[in-house]
């Protein structure tokens, strides 16, 4: 009987060998490189995703930067705005004093009135405060506000007859719009 066996177990064992002929064995070797490529292909996308997260955040940080030094710039530029506009009714009001008729009794009050004047204004330009221009100049609407219209063919069409309020810029932004009479 232990000879029968053995020959069912020779037959099993030659079944088993020609089975194994016709399938495709794969060894350990094989095994750990497929997993190897598998680990290397990952690692190689993570390592991509994370280099283009870096570089946007790199790019976010630099644009930060140049948003925050223009803002700096800005504020450095027009810190005295705040300050000109408060002014700019006190310097009306010197300016409606300065009209008025001067009388011997007068003379030393606009005296005083025209120095303080003078050092406002100087003091306005040392920040970067200038003057608007009208009176002959074309009417521009960035920087005038025309209240009045005249019809006068001496003059040219869009040109400023009059001044009525004094306009100002700081640098280069408009503070206040100056207030003419522009001829039709």
């Amino acid at each position: 009987m232990e000879e029968k066996n053995n020959a069912v177990d020779a037959e099993l064992v030659e079944e088993q060998d020609k089975q194994v002929d016709n399938e495709p064995v794969e060894t350990n070797n094989e095994q750990s490189t497929n997993e190897l490529e598998e680990k290397i292909n990952l690692l190689q996308s993570e390592k991509e995703e994370i280099y283009n997260r870096l570089l946007r955040l790199q790019a976010e940080f630099d644009n930060y930067k140049k948003r925050t030094l223009k803002e700096r710039e800005a504020d450095r530029k027009y810190k005295a705005q705040d300050l000109v506009q408060e002014l700019l009714p006190a310097i009306d009001n010197f300016e409606r004093a300065l009209q008025v008729e001067v009388t011997e009794e007068t003379k030393s009050l606009i005296d005083g009135i025209t120095m303080v004047h003078k050092q406002l204004i100087e003091a306005l330009k040392s920040q970067g405060v200038e003057i608007i221009e009208t009176e002959g100049k074309d009417f521009d609407p960035n920087l005038h506000h025309a209240v009045m219209q005249v019809e006068d063919d001496s003059i040219e069409s869009d040109k400023i007859v009059e001044e009525l309020q004094r306009g100002y810029m700081l640098n280069d932004r408009v503070i206040r719009p100056a207030m003419v009479k522009v001829n039709k």
